[in-house]
């Protein structure tokens, strides 16, 4: 197996965290997409890596003590990286439980109901009163908890940028991005939580982790057909690899991924805005 850090995943909310935390750590790793839509996580050779057979998972070939190490769970991996680099969590032991708290309180709230709120307001087959009232109402509150917090701060810890931040985002943007949840929770009126959102979109970790990867997964969900060409548009918008692959030179190749983003599911999903505006 190669050196590099090994990621296992595909551009959802959990997914994007870990990707976003590798590109800011400047780790050098490969991509493997499991395609949650075709069943690729329930595959034995995935089940290896992750036996609950969920993204994102991540194999670590130098692990410690020099052990490779396979990991599953967003928020243990993000852990991990933070403990690997001495990056991403405050040097102060209590700073850095605190950040731990945050990274907890996403993973235990936030994830969950922001996860339940966009199935039964958008995926399930019935609608049921009982569940959308509940996930919204408790999608309000958790957006008023992160208000709360970020009034006066840049960040969820402060000035300093960290893992509870690289954790929590995605799934912000998620609402207004793929859940189209901006009238039903009242997005624009998260004016502290609407800046934070922005500004850890400006990173350039997440320009490539989120917008790259989460529009072409839009794409494909939109268009059956535009697979194939999420990701030939994944290979310059996510790995930044027009130079290395000499991506103009494929004259033939770049027409058609020009006609493929002319097509009314392919525009919807490359112009998703990160938080609506003021």
């Amino acid at each position: 197996m190669s050196k590099k850090i090994q990621l296992y995943s595909l551009a959802t909310p959990n997914g994007q965290k870990v990707s976003v935390a590798l590109h800011e750590l400047g780790l050098d790793f490969d991509t493997h997409v499991i395609d949650i839509r075709k069943g690729d996580q329930f595959t034995d050779e995935f089940k290896k890596i992750n036996p609950n057979s969920k993204i994102p998972a991540l194999v670590d070939p130098d692990g410690p003590g020099g052990k490779e190490l396979a990991l599953f769970e967003s928020g243990a991996i993000l852990l991990y990286l933070a403990e690997k680099t001495g990056k991403l969590l405050p040097a102060d032991p209590a700073a850095n439980w605190e950040t731990v708290s945050w990274l907890m309180f996403q993973m235990g709230g936030v994830g969950p109901m922001f996860g339940q709120f966009g199935h039964f307001t958008k995926y399930a087959p019935e609608k049921v009163p009982y569940a959308i009232n509940r996930y919204t109402t408790e999608a309000k509150r958790l957006l008023g908890v992160l208000e709360a917090r970020l009034t006066g701060r840049q960040y969820i810890m402060g000035d300093d940028y960290t893992i509870a931040d690289i954790a929590t985002f995605p799934w912000v943007v998620c609402l207004s991005a793929f859940y189209n949840a901006d009238e039903a929770l009242g997005l624009a009126d998260f004016k502290a939580v609407q800046a934070w959102v922005n500004r850890c979109m400006e990173r350039p970790a997440s320009k490539v982790s989120v917008f790259g990867a989460y529009n072409c997964w839009v794409i494909a969900s939109c268009d059956a057909g535009g697979g194939a060409m999420c990701k030939e548009v994944a290979l310059s918008a996510y790995d930044n690899a027009d130079e290395a692959l000499g991506l103009a030179d494929f004259k033939a190749v770049q027409a058609w991924v020009d006609r493929c983003m002319e097509r009314p599911a392919s525009k919807a999903g490359m112009h998703v805005a990160p938080f609506p505006a003021s």
